[in-house]
């Protein structure tokens, strides 16, 4: 398990989250979080993976406060937002911590003009005209969208959408935002800018990432990756450590990055020597190749 230091307060943390769904009944309710306890530091780079219907996105709204859990606690930065001792506006004002950028870019467009949704949130938040012109230049020219400000949204690609609707949110000037499968409709090269977006926002501005994905080459990128099966963390570690566990995340219904799986056969049929063995946490194809070349390289000798 990823561990915080003794000193630091988490800046989100939940203790036993139980959420559920109401079934086809009034009186039934179908459990969808389980007792669901994490801490996640400020400026980290969160993946959070699981088959569907597993609760990852459920538990990415229980953090936002779009859903209210049944049961347990959240923490935003030390305060407890599940209480019921705050106000309104401390509840809103924590909650405009943790932005969220969604799958579908189009049903996050509000504006006929880039600049103009970019500006929807801070306006709405009664930010002064000034410090909106402000935040907005810098939304848009940290998403590198500058050149598209006077455009339509709507004539965008894929990519750049996703982009503007992350603007949007940074113009809100959250210190984390969840990614909930914001990658998932976007073709490669979509993929690619928004993967490079997210990156530059946890790394040069520090903000804390919660990325959503089933994607494994996205996922090999964070800090730390938390599995989600049934509701519960099946597994929450370094990238390495957690796609380790190739047969264990093959069971749950997920799969691994394919270097992984295919060192994972390789070992499996004794492709492998004394010398040079291959390791169980490679993530990346670099080291794969390298790993499997040192081992030709030893049979020819």
């Amino acid at each position: 398990m990823v561990k915080l230091k003794d000193k630091e307060t988490p800046f989100i943390h939940t203790e036993n989250l139980w959420f559920s769904y109401s079934g086809d009944e009034d009186t039934e309710r179908i459990p969808i979080i389980r007792g669901i306890s994490v801490d996640i530091e400020e400026g980290s780079f969160v993946a959070i993976l699981g088959h569907n219907g597993s609760g990852k996105s459920t538990f990415a709204k229980l953090l936002n406060m779009i859903l209210t859990p049944d049961s347990g606690k959240i923490c935003i930065d030390g305060r407890d937002i599940t209480d019921g001792e705050l106000t309104e506006e401390e509840i809103m004002e924590l909650r405009r911590n943790i932005g969220m950028v969604f799958q579908n870019p189009d049903n996050q467009l509000v504006a006929t003009i880039v600049e103009e949704d970019v500006a929807f949130g801070p306006e709405n938040m009664g930010i002064p005209p000034a410090e909106i012109r402000r935040r907005v230049d810098n939304a848009l020219s940290t998403v590198a969208m500058t050149e598209f400000a006077r455009h339509s949204p709507h004539q965008l690609s894929g990519g750049q959408k996703q982009r503007v609707a992350i603007a949007g949110v940074i113009a809100m000037t959250p210190r984390c935002i969840i990614f909930d499968e914001a990658t998932a409709m976007l073709d490669p090269a979509g993929r690619n800018e928004v993967m490079r977006t997210i990156r530059a926002l946890n790394k040069e501005q520090g903000i804390t990432v919660i990325h959503i994905t089933h994607n494994m080459n996205e996922a090999i990128e964070a800090d730390r990756v938390i599995v989600i099966n049934d509701g519960t963390v099946f597994l929450d570690d370094k990238p390495k450590k957690v796609f380790s566990n190739v047969e264990e995340l093959q069971k749950i219904g997920l799969d691994v990055p394919q270097v992984t799986e295919l060192i994972f056969e390789l070992k499996k049929c004794g492709f492998e020597s004394h010398t040079h063995p291959l390791p169980d946490d490679i993530i990346f194809e670099s080291d794969g190749a390298k790993a499997i070349a040192d081992i030709l390289t030893e049979s020819r000798v």
